[in-house]
């Protein structure tokens, strides 16, 4: 039979989200990734949509990492017919499954709010998956340990290579007939809070590299001192500073940062609530592996007790009703859903409110919205009007820059036969592409979704 290798740019081409790369080949079909689309109406609309593909031919699936745009479509794969292995390092595995249980309960309550507020054009509005779908999905995790070649058949292996970002994230190497196929995933920061410098791989004859920052630097900004500013500030209004956060990394990030900025005397001892199920049970994930993060058991222990974690509904209206300036940290980061939207529904119309927005804000999300500086964001089926002061800090992002992608991608001793920009809106590829030109004076293609690229081996 002959050889050959079909990639299929199914998600994350030409946009930031739904992350999913066939590679379709002679021996085997491995699917990496396999997030939803997020932001833009026109793109969660394709999360609808069956793939364009055989899903019952994919054999496996091989994911960078847990975040809810890189594995968030796993339960519509299995409704399409797949029934292989998913495959992730421990923490990775142990993250995707917080997410779909916790993704197909919004799914599930959203469905519900929607045909009892009758603001649905669907009769009845049904959940993108339901938990069964989730727990069915679950079942087919496979963990693998990082930096072995896994033999997936004669002449295909892969392995996963420590990138980052968030707990348990990879790259993706997989040689196929004797080509080095590399794919990045999200690559981490060089000087990160709570876990080690990314990787970097040393080989590829094609590489598929995010370009979500890849034509910006994170701004040289003193954190701790622009919190405990902002802090200061919201005591001051007697007001709330609300975080919309995601769940996996920021949240653990902001926890220990206001931990280290109360030890240093940098802040009073305001009370700090952490609302976000999903950000509970990622913090267990942290205790369970401790090799993947910087944190001390005793940081760790330390950084929980100094905060106030809400664990029902209930105490979320207790804690909106609570008149003490506090600091409320929600999900979700981008502001697309999650208990966050209950206190702005309260709170986002009082000018004594702070909201600060701590990461990447996808086009058509809430938080771009706010950041861009609307004067009303709509939600639940109402307006609320904006009047809260909107803040942001750009350089807390668990995503390198321009500079982080460069230096990532310095290792690479030969001259790959193309590189793909993937992950990235339009304007960040393009910039990033004229870089790597001019850096590297390597061959790059910017796919567009739906392309298939088909390779000379």
């Amino acid at each position: 039979m002959d050889k050959f290798v079909k990639v299929h740019f199914l998600g994350a081409a030409g946009v930031v989200t739904g992350s999913k790369f066939l590679l379709e080949t002679s021996e085997q079909n491995i699917l990496i990734d396999c997030g939803m689309f997020q932001g833009l109406k026109e793109l969660r609309m394709l999360n609808w949509t069956n793939l364009p593909v055989d899903v019952k031919a994919i054999d496996v699936v091989l994911l960078t990492h847990g975040h809810l745009d890189h594995v968030g479509y796993l339960p519509r794969l299995l409704k399409q017919g797949f029934k292989g292995r998913i495959v992730g390092t421990a923490p990775t595995l142990a993250i995707a499954e917080i997410i779909l249980r916790d993704s197909a309960k919004i799914h599930e309550e959203d469905a519900k709010e929607a045909n009892k507020e009758n603001y649905t054009k669907h009769k009845p509005a049904l959940p993108f998956y339901t938990k069964v779908d989730a727990e069915k999905t679950i079942v087919l995790f496979k963990a693998e340990k990082p930096d072995n070649w896994i033999a997936l058949t004669k002449n295909i292996s892969y392995r996963f290579q420590y990138n980052g970002h968030i707990i348990g994230a990879t790259f993706i190497e997989l040689d196929i007939f004797g080509k080095r196929f590399v794919f990045s995933g999200d690559i981490g920061r060089v000087n990160d809070y709570l876990l080690e410098k990314p990787k970097k791989p040393e080989l590829a004859d094609y590489l598929f590299i995010e370009s979500t920052y890849g034509n910006k630097l994170h701004p040289v900004e003193n954190i701790e001192e622009i919190l405990s500013e902002i802090i200061k500030e919201t005591i001051h209004k007697k007001g709330n500073l609300i975080i919309p956060s995601f769940a996996v990394e920021r949240l653990q990030t902001l926890m220990y940062l206001l931990w280290e900025l109360y030890k240093k005397n940098k802040i009073p001892n305001i009370p700090i609530f952490i609302d976000s199920p999903m950000g509970n049970n990622v913090l267990e994930v942290f205790k369970r592996f401790p090799e993947w993060h910087k944190l001390s058991m005793e940081d760790y222990n330390a950084m929980c007790e100094h905060v106030n974690i809400i664990e029902s509904y209930k105490d979320t209206w207790k804690t909106i009703d609570d008149k003490r300036s506090k600091i409320i940290i929600a999900g979700s980061g981008m502001v697309t859903g999650g208990r966050v939207l209950t206190y702005l529904q309260q709170l986002i119309d009082e000018s004594s409110t702070t909201v600060l927005l701590v990461g990447y804000q996808a086009e058509g999300t809430r938080g771009r919205q706010l950041k861009e500086g609307a004067h009303e964001i709509r939600f639940r089926g109402k307006y609320y009007p904006v009047k809260a002061e909107i803040k942001c800090i750009d350089s807390l992002s668990a995503h390198g820059d321009q500079n982080d992608l460069l230096d990532w991608m310095s290792a690479i001793k030969n001259v790959p036969e193309n590189v793909f920009l993937i992950h990235g809106e339009p304007n960040a590829a393009d910039a990033f592409r004229v870089k790597i030109k001019d850096t590297y004076h390597w061959h790059v293609t910017i796919p567009k979704l739906t392309d298939v690229e088909k390779l000379v081996l």
